[in-house]
């Protein structure tokens, strides 16, 4: 049983990894620059920024995410 789910936001570590920069992302995107800055800060995120993003970087939307199930001993 999953006792907790903690989802951090991972999105410079993929841009890094792919090399490319926030403006960039921004231009092919859609999604304003300062949404983008500002993603691995924030806890909620508009569904229609994630879509964009993850196809832009043709990867999953879990990419952008790091994700730790903490599980409930039974």
């Amino acid at each position: 049983m999953i006792l907790e789910v903690k989802v951090k936001p991972n999105l410079m570590n993929v841009l890094k990894a792919k090399g490319m920069t926030q403006v960039q992302l921004s231009e092919l995107s859609g999604v304003p620059q300062g949404s983008i800055s500002r993603f691995d800060k924030n806890n909620r995120h508009v569904d229609s920024h994630i879509f964009a993003i993850a196809k832009t970087l043709d990867v999953n939307i879990s990419d952008l995410f790091e994700v730790e199930y903490i599980y409930k001993n039974e």
